[in-house]
């Protein structure tokens, strides 16, 4: 296709500025040598294009005629060629000498003495929306003007990502536009992030000043269609306003959960396929009114406006309502290879303007959506017309030509395929039209309450219907079907991907590739299927069977796990369902005898869908929202026993007893949350004397220190918070445990296990394991002590202090 033709120029873009990110030093040196390449690769093309409109002036002669359109054609192309050379080496230059102009400016940041947990104060603006994630702390994105450290003043121009904590805000309006002051420590990003510093504002956050303007109205707005939304049963009315405007900050956890396994996530936030809504809505009317095309476009673009500015003009939206006018332009127009080159172009303008998006995986996905809606769609919808009606086929070509271009992108952050995503799609993607409409009709109307609380109330229908999609559809079994790991997933996936894709369109051009496209789809999917299968059967092989302690590799987040005597007990089930039932099924547990919450943030509680129907008790932490009380009913309702958890609890696992350390009971110091976590104690029946210590701060592991409650020696102490810096060392040292395992994720935000956590760690002569370099561990005692079996061998002086950590 011709079309096609600015797709090299998108690659080398964004190849550009993905290594300038990862490689800021050598950003300049990137840009120069594309600078140079420029005329080195231009000149060849443009000299044997002048060379043949030379030699076509000359050829006069009519039986010269065939020659002559030949070299006509070649000009042609080679003219073409070299535009496109010239373009791409200059396209690509400006996306790195972006990276490099800012880079100064974020090294100087970066040098800034904030390590070892100091005070810090931070002012910056709000430009990203404020959301609480699934443990409720808040996150946003700021750019930062000055940076304050004891009596020291660092003017500086940096994006920055601050986390806090909803009680520690002090202030009106805390939200996109806002001026405000946090107080706490900080840590450098990793290359490559927008943010230069991640800010955990554990002093609280200060407003100076609320938003001013149309970002005020615009905030009014949210406010209130979220508002309007309260009354209305749940989940419905939790999900409306993120349906509607994209806030996300009512959204149940549970409901997440379920939302992301049924790959409907996408339908919780602002998306292309919102922005496309209203843009072809606001088409559609002026087209009922007799508007002439220009007009019909200018309403679009009008309404596209006024939405981006509703839901926030942060880089997500932007980037989503760019990719949708785009989509929308091509299917208007019907003409795909027009939208291609449009979809192409705004990718590399978005580039060029902004680097970062060439490591947004968010960026990616939208990208690959649309192309897939531009390129796949159409051709899919024709050859599932073979099979089944045409209406059905166009509605199941939609989500499929999505999950085939995105899907090789999703395994490399959860390897695991939703088995009913198609389905849930075609079920709730229906539902989201009207949900999104009658709930900017709502946001709108709210200067007229009574007109506000009907529509809201219209929204709550179809908004309730995809929530219960999503409830039952992830309730379903085998809902998340296991995926192979790492590049191999990646790989496989894509190749499933290319194979489906030739058998359902079997374009005529490679039709011979269609016979074996389907035969290595039927033998991709065997394998696959066939490794699913047989996990159990071959986890001794691949594991010691005689460990006692394990570490699952779930991530940032716990999953730690006790045997004895063929009985099981799971302690918090990482952020995610796929990771923890990968993690079960390699070593052939089926079912847990005792599950253990320690409280409901979302890197311990957020993977319970994988063992919900196969726990028999359930030991939790406290409670403290209505929320973390319906995580507990529903483990309930699938059959768990639910027993709150108090220090002086014990019980049997096998042949070994566990005994509660923490919370202490009817405390009214210590009730919610990472101060209330469950500490529990394991030994005895070839458990070796093991501690867990949840999520506890200093504070807590102080008063837990001071009860006596803990009986050292311990062979085994799981480190507490993903080995963060809030440590009391003196516990520590008073259990006494040569083996240290810290459950942390790969790259995390928070720059777990902090350097201070593991200095004194090795000062007191324990070893350190750590899944994120070493995947599963695995405890066995032997007779001179324990042993820790490993999944990946550690690299080079694993667990030793990472500088500016």
């Amino acid at each position: 296709m011709r079309d096609l033709r600015l797709v090299p120029i998108v690659a080398i873009v964004w190849g550009a500025a993905l290594s300038a990110l990862l490689v800021p030093t050598q950003a300049w040196t990137i840009a120069l040598g594309l600078w140079a390449a420029v005329p080195l690769t231009a000149a060849p093309l443009i000299v044997r294009a002048m060379r043949a409109r030379r030699s076509t002036r000359a050829a006069v002669v009519s039986d010269l005629a065939l020659p002559v359109a030949r070299a006509r054609h070649a000009r042609r192309w080679r003219s073409t060629a070299a535009a496109l050379a010239i373009a791409a080496g200059a396209l690509g230059a400006a996306a790195a000498s972006h990276v490099a102009l800012a880079e100064p400016a974020r090294a100087a940041a970066s040098a800034l003495a904030i390590d070892g947990g100091r005070a810090i104060e931070v002012h910056a603006v709000v430009v990203g929306k404020v959301q609480p994630d699934a443990t409720g702390t808040l996150r946003l994105d700021a750019q930062a003007d000055r940076i304050d450290r004891g009596r020291d003043r660092h003017a500086v121009d940096i994006p920055v990502s601050i986390a806090v904590a909803p009680r520690d805000v002090s202030g009106s309006r805390f939200d996109v536009g806002s001026t405000i002051t946090a107080s706490g420590t900080a840590f450098r990003a990793d290359a490559g992030e927008r943010a230069v510093l991640v800010v955990r504002a554990s002093r609280g956050v200060r407003v100076e000043e609320p938003p001013q303007g149309l970002l005020a109205t615009a905030s009014d707005l949210r406010r209130g269609l979220v508002a309007s939304a309260r009354g209305l049963p749940q989940p419905g009315a939790g999900l409306m306003p993120g349906l509607a405007v994209g806030d996300t900050s009512t959204v149940d956890p549970e409901l997440a959960a379920a939302m992301k396994m049924t790959s409907l996530t996408h339908l919780t936030a602002v998306s292309g396929a919102n922005c496309a809504l209203v843009v072809g809505i606001a088409f559609a009317v002026a087209a009922l009114c007799g508007a002439r095309r220009g007009v019909r476009v200018a309403a679009g673009l009008a309404a596209l406006a006024l939405f981006v500015g509703i839901v926030t003009p942060e880089p997500s939206v932007v980037r989503a309502a760019v990719m949708a006018a785009i989509a929308m332009l091509g299917v208007l127009l019907g003409r795909t290879g027009a939208g291609v080159s449009l979809l192409a172009t705004a990718i590399v303008v978005a580039l060029v303007a902004d680097p970062h998006l060439a490591l947004s995986l968010g960026f990616a996905l939208s990208a690959g959506a649309t192309g897939a809606l531009l390129i796949l769609a159409r051709p899919l919808a024709r050859g599932l017309s073979r099979w089944m009606p045409r209406a059905l086929a166009l509605a199941l070509a939609v989500p499929l030509s999505a999950e085939l271009v995105c899907g090789p992108l999703l395994m490399t952050i959860n390897p695991a395929v939703p088995l009913y995503g198609i389905v849930a799609n075609l079920l709730a993607d229906p539902a989201a039209g009207p949900a999104t409409i009658l709930g900017l009709a709502a946001c709108l109307a709210a200067p007229v309450p009574p007109l506000q609380s009907g529509l809201a109330a219209l929204a709550w229908i179809p908004a309730a219907w995809i929530a219960g999609t999503a409830e039952t559809v992830a309730s379903l079994p085998a809902r998340l079907v296991p995926w192979l790991p790492g590049l191999a997933g990646v790989a496989a996936f894509g190749t499933v991907s290319i194979a489906v894709a030739l058998v359902v369109i079997r374009p005529a051009r490679v039709r011979r590739a269609v016979v074996p496209a389907a035969a290595l789809l039927a033998a991709v999917v065997g394998i696959v299927s066939g490794i699913g299968i047989s996990q159990t059967a071959v986890a001794g092989v691949s594991v010691p069977s005689a460990w006692a302690v394990g570490a699952c590799d779930v991530g940032q987040g716990d999953a730690l796990l006790v045997r004895s005597a063929g009985r099981t007990a799971l302690i918090d089930t990482g952020p995610d369902p796929a990771p923890v039932a990968a993690c079960l099924a390699k070593l052939g547990i089926d079912r847990v005898d005792l599950l253990v919450v320690t409280h409901y943030d979302k890197d311990h509680a957020g993977g319970l869908e994988a063992v919900a129907g196969r726990v028999d008790t359930v030991l939790h932490g406290p409670p403290a929202t209505a929320a973390n009380q319906r995580v507990l009913d529903r483990l309930e309702r699938t059959g768990a026993h639910v027993v709150a958890a108090s220090a002086g609890m014990s019980g049997s696992l096998g042949a070994a007893m566990w005994t509660v350390l923490w919370p202490p009971p009817r405390s009214k110091a210590f009730t919610s949350g990472n101060q209330a976590c469950v500490v529990l104690d394991v030994r005895g029946g070839e458990v070796p004397p093991s501690i867990f210590l949840c999520d506890t701060d200093a504070v807590a592991q102080r008063a837990l220190l001071s009860s006596r409650a803990v009986l050292p020696p311990y062979a085994v102490v799981k480190v507490a918070h993903h080995g963060s810096a809030d440590q009391e060392k003196a516990l520590y040292a008073a259990l006494r445990g040569p083996v240290a395992l810290i459950s942390v994720g790969a790259g995390n935000d928070y720059g777990h296990p902090r350097a201070p956590t593991l200095a004194f760690l090795m000062a007191l002569g324990a070893r350190i394991h750590r899944t994120d370099q070493e995947g599963m561990l695995l405890v066995s005692v032997t007779d001179g002590g324990v042993r820790v079996w490993h999944e990946r061998a550690p690299p080079s002086g694993a667990g030793a202090p990472t500088p500016g950590r």
